[in-house]
């Protein structure tokens, strides 16, 4: 018997020449909704694309193309009526397909949900003056490449077009809300997507929170790589990561230095950092007499997050991954990475077939479906679109609570539940020393995730703490956790107990590596994802080691934990019943790293990191110019303008060359392009040679550190940027989300952060009832309180 999918019957338009409004159709085509793609007479220009330079036949569409276009259909012609009853309509504003050309499409009163997916949004300076980018320069821009490498050192990209994976994965968010708006109130929407802005929050720049903090933050850290990270072995290459003190306590027993635990120096970054070849000799020396598979043995005795680093051509073979299946074959053949969530309750789509250029024309038939008007006074227009829903928040760090964070800016009512014993790691990361009064409450990335939150302390480790967790949890519509699947087992709080609570309740499980498999119990984190996924790989200089992203795999995981929790929904609307939903940090990683794995399994081609170079651009760099530690970046995305390029170099004998007028030849030619336009950044202003090179047709901006984000014009003049007044901290700006819902006409964030327990009495008063009494003894009893165990 099939399964019913969350999506099955939703009508999907694409219009899309990219990576970002594409996987946003996948996401739902995964979800079982038929999805059309509209393209030009000569096709979408990513079927033609290969990031290692490799032309399929022309019969055949490239390799990323059929990763995110299997399954759907793709039209050329007689696409207009296409639009009289339409559920979605996603574009990236290709060939003239911009919102306004949408809606000029759709009846009167249309409850239809456009989602524009652009660089920077549809207002703004940015976009008024048509800047031309790409992902590369967009990373310059949002912080990630400024945060990148040592002192002093050429700064580097994350490699692998990482910030359009995100923009598509946070438009699948806000279009699934806006859909559940769309069918309660009969009213369409309009999402507006900013890449910029998600890029943002996702790679590099929420650190300028911290320069708006009292003091500055305490100012924020010179650029940097973690300490320790990525190895060399006897036989490869080998991951770490260690967030918490008492994982880099058990780095070094594990490295056979516990002479050094008590080095308070060491145990600091910026003690690592001013030590870092002391500290790297020493690692890299350990490592080298021991194989990857013995180091990864001995770490994760020690619940110290480790990995091997997942390449290309081994990833598929890594033994979590092959037990689990998380790789299966597409239409023709080859591996890539499953749908990354899954439930009981619900079906997912298998890969399909990849759709020839306009092979659905005429063969798409959408009659206009008998709508049931939404009753009077059911769903109010004015609400956000998942108003109404209750969900128990369980999450820490980053990944869970950026999930939850989204869905409280969506409507939904969300407590966080805390142990007073070990409460939301994040509040003791990157704040205040332990010498400042209420320094727990400092947390940057804590107050970055945790904004319109409810906030209950119980301490699950006693028995009267689950009692209550489960009455507060027989309220809700949701509870959402991302342990490793061990704890939740040891509460006494896994799904059994969940739905024995509520059988409405659904149960999102965000674990590192999944239920199940040989790395069940291990404990991951971001930096892990990147290890193993193969992101790591393609980040770094060409002749060095790899080097990791740097977290954007917490806030990835979390949007596809927050889209499967809206089709959970959707699912539990139909049925009536809660489900348990799997969504696995390290999959939703493997399916935006997917293009290295297509590259070698379909093109036998194996991608690598490249420094700051990259396929579509040429040349494509970071220099230096003048001044200190300033850096200009540029990509050549045009022929056209290599000329005035080479002219403005001072070079026209470059101008002339004819093997340098298209891409490839002036790849070919990196070494002594790079010279050239080293020569001349040097001796220039970095704003002056932003404005010349921009002038010449050059997409180009400074490498910007991420404390100037918040004075960015763009960002500012779109509101992205949202004041709130946190008890402990102060009135600061934190990051709203990176996309506007026309229906939502207000800042995204009304309250802060919560302090630890803040809400206790208002929630177990105004949810479960109690009385001043009953609370007292909680208190008394250590089950709640404001103040974390043992400080």
């Amino acid at each position: 018997m099939t399964q019913r999918t969350p999506y099955a019957g939703l009508r999907v338009l694409e219009i899309s020449a990219g990576i970002a409004a594409s996987y946003c159709g996948k996401m739902f085509a995964d979800a079982g909704a038929e999805v059309v793609k509209i393209e030009p007479p000569e096709g979408d220009p990513m079927r033609r694309w290969s990031a290692s330079g490799f032309q399929p036949a022309t019969d055949r569409s490239g390799a990323l193309f059929g990763y995110l276009n299997a399954g759907k259909k793709s039209v050329v012609s007689g696409t207009a009526e296409l639009f009289s009853d339409v559920d979605l309509v996603v574009t990236d504003g290709s060939a003239g397909w911009d919102v306004d050309a949408v809606r000029r499409l759709l009846p009167p009163g249309s409850a239809t949900v456009v989602v524009s997916i652009t660089p920077f949004g549809l207002d703004g300076p940015y976009t008024e003056t048509d800047l031309p980018v790409n992902e590369f320069v967009l990373q310059a821009m949002c912080g990630s490449i400024g945060g990148r490498g040592w002192p002093g050192e050429m700064p580097l990209q994350a490699g692998g077009r990482i910030g359009e994976w995100v923009a598509g994965s946070y438009g699948a968010v806000a279009a699934a809300a806006a859909l559940r708006r769309s069918r309660r109130t009969g009213q369409g929407d309009v999402v507006d997507v900013s890449t910029f802005e998600a890029m943002v929050i996702t790679m590099g720049g929420l650190s300028a929170v911290a320069a708006g903090l009292p003091d500055g933050g305490q100012g924020l850290p010179p650029r940097n790589l973690e300490l320790p990270s990525i190895v060399p072995t006897a036989d490869g290459l080998v991951g770490f990561c260690t967030i918490t003190a008492q994982q880099f306590a058990d780095f070094l027993v594990l490295i056979d230095r516990p002479d050094l635990v008590e080095d308070a120096d060491l145990a600091s970054f910026a003690g690592r950092l001013r030590r870092r070849e002391e500290f790297a000799e020493m690692v890299e020396n350990w490592a080298a007499t021991r194989t990857t598979a013995e180091i990864v043995e001995f770490a994760a005795a020690l619940r110290i997050p480790v990995a091997p680093i997942g390449t290309p051509t081994t990833v598929t073979e890594i033994d979590h991954f092959r037990e689990r299946g998380v790789f299966v074959k597409n239409a023709s053949g080859h591996p890539q990475p499953r749908v990354p969530y899954r439930s009981e309750a619900f079906g997912t789509v298998d890969p399909g077939e990849v759709p020839d250029l306009g092979t659905h024309d005429g063969l798409v038939s959408w009659p206009v479906r008998d709508r049931v008007p939404a009753a009077e006074g059911a769903a109010d227009p004015a609400a956000r679109p998942l108003a109404g829903l209750r969900i128990v928040d369980f999450t820490a760090f980053w990944a869970g609570p950026s999930a939850t964070q989204t869905l409280a800016a969506l409507g939904a009512e969300v407590i966080k539940v805390e142990g007073l014993r070990r409460p939301d790691g994040m509040r003791f990361s990157g704040g205040r020393p332990p010498t400042v009064d209420q320094w727990w409450e400092w947390g940057l990335f804590f107050l970055c995730n945790n904004s319109d939150k409810l906030d209950l302390t119980l301490e699950l480790s006693l028995p009267r703490a689950r009692e209550v967790a489960l009455r507060l949890i027989a309220t809700a519509d949701m509870v959402i956790e991302n342990f490793s699947p061990r704890v939740m087992s040891n509460l006494g709080l896994e799904w059994d107990a969940i739905r024995a609570a509520s059988p409405r309740v659904t149960m999102i499980r965000m674990p590192a590596f999944g239920l199940d498999g040989p790395w069940r119990d291990r404990v991951g984190f971001a930096q892990t994802m990147e290890q193993a996924g193969g992101m790591a790989w393609m980040t770094g200089a060409a002749d060095g080691p790899p080097l990791i992203p740097r977290g954007v795999c917490d806030p990835l995981a979390g949007l596809h934990a927050a889209f499967a929790s809206i089709a959970a929904f959707e699912v539990r609307d139909a049925t009536g019943a809660g489900m348990q939903v799997e969504s696995t940090m390290v999959e939703a990683a493997l399916n935006v790293a997917a293009e290295a794995l297509l590259e070698a399994s379909v093109n036998g081609r194996e991608l690598r990191r490249d420094g700051n170079r990259g396929p579509g651009a040429g040349p494509q760099g970071v220099y230096r110019c003048a001044g200190d530690d300033e850096w200009v970046a540029l990509a050549l995305l045009d022929d056209d303008a290599w000329p005035a390029l080479a002219r403005l170099l001072g070079r026209d004998d470059l101008a002339g060359r004819a093997d340098l007028a298209h891409e490839p030849g002036r790849r070919a030619s990196a070494d002594e392009l790079d010279e050239a336009i080293g020569s001349w950044s040097a001796r220039v202003d970095v704003g002056d040679a932003v404005d010349r090179l921009r002038a010449a047709g050059v997409a180009a901006a400074r490498v910007s550190p991420a404390a100037d984000l918040l004075t960015d014009a763009q960002l500012t003049a779109r509101g992205f940027w949202e004041p709130v007044t946190h008890p402990t901290a102060g009135e600061f700006l934190t990051a709203g989300l990176p996309f506007r819902l026309a229906s939502v006409g207000e800042p995204w964030f009304h309250t802060p952060a919560p302090l630890l327990g803040q809400h206790n009495e208002e929630i177990l008063t105004g949810i479960l009832g109690m009385d001043s009494d009953e609370i007292r003894v909680l208190a008394e009893e250590k089950v709640i309180g404001t103040r974390p165990a043992g400080l």
